[in-house]
């Protein structure tokens, strides 16, 4: 009798080493292991506090080793919804990411919460400053860098925070930015102060591109892309959707996933924080 528990003990023993694996394996890389149904169980709403007071709506979607957390700002009108497809092919490729709905916006692609919790868009596009600095502390605290993607006059926003806080952010990626500010100086002069990897496009109209091009030349940082599209691009970060940009997506992302890969980001080896309840 001793014998036979003395092996049931060895055998127990031994498939629990085995399912622990050396303490110094390296992590499992997910960037093409996310399964749609895994993505889908992750999402989660989190609420985040303003530095003035308020509190804004966001998506979240982690990926285990993300190699970075990326934030996501709509255009005016819209929401969060408009990163619905976006959010999950990044979140395919191993980045997690963070959708939010600023206070400035509405229902374009769907509802926006921050909006409907406050009873109706900020008109100045510069309130939501505070929402996006407040999302990517949060973001930062995940335990992975943090890549903001803006999207026209948030993209032009993601400039101004990435410029203000280069140690939090590892690259910006800025979709239709421009002067939407009374201040029309306001995002080239934030341009000048980038030292970070930056990624700019936009639609293909001459009025876009001059835009643009104005901006890029101001970034300082040699690590910067300008990416026009051959074919067709739409504005801001739509152009990334097939319903919006059915000719141009295809060109639009393949430009996206070369400036991520070229980051050399790597899988983090560390958990984020565990977050309460």
């Amino acid at each position: 009798m001793r014998l036979i528990r003395a092996l049931l003990v060895f055998a127990f023993a031994s498939l629990f080493l085995a399912s622990c694996g050396k303490a110094d394996d390296p992590p499992v890389d997910l960037l093409a292991d996310n399964s749609d149904a895994e993505l889908a169980a992750a999402a989660e709403t989190v609420i985040i506090g303003t530095k003035d007071g308020h509190k804004i709506f966001a998506d979240h979607v982690p990926v285990a080793h993300a190699r970075a957390t990326i934030v996501l700002f709509h255009q005016a009108g819209s929401s969060a919804y408009e990163y619905r497809e976006i959010a999950h092919r990044l979140n395919q490729w191993g980045y997690s990411t963070l959708a939010v709905d600023q206070r400035s916006g509405g229902p374009l692609f769907g509802p926006n919460r921050t909006v409907n919790k406050y009873g109706k868009s900020d008109e100045n596009y510069l309130a939501a400053l505070p929402d996006m600095e407040a999302a990517l502390n949060w973001a930062r605290l995940q335990g992975a860098p943090v890549i903001l993607l803006g999207s026209s006059y948030s993209a032009s926003l993601a400039l101004r925070v990435a410029a203000d806080n280069p140690k939090l952010v590892a690259a910006v990626m800025a979709f239709s930015p421009g002067e939407y500010f009374p201040d029309k100086h306001y995002a080239h002069e934030a341009a000048k102060r980038i030292k970070i990897p930056v990624f700019i496009t936009q639609a293909t109209t001459p009025d876009e591109q001059a835009a643009s091009e104005m901006i890029f030349q101001a970034v300082p940082d040699p690590r910067k892309t300008l990416f026009i599209p051959r074919g067709h691009g739409v504005h801001g970060a739509s152009t990334l959707r097939d319903d919006r940009n059915a000719q141009g997506s295809a060109d639009n992302w393949q430009a996206v996933r070369d400036f991520l890969t070229g980051l050399n980001l790597q899988p983090t080896h560390v958990a984020p924080p565990a977050r309460a309840g």
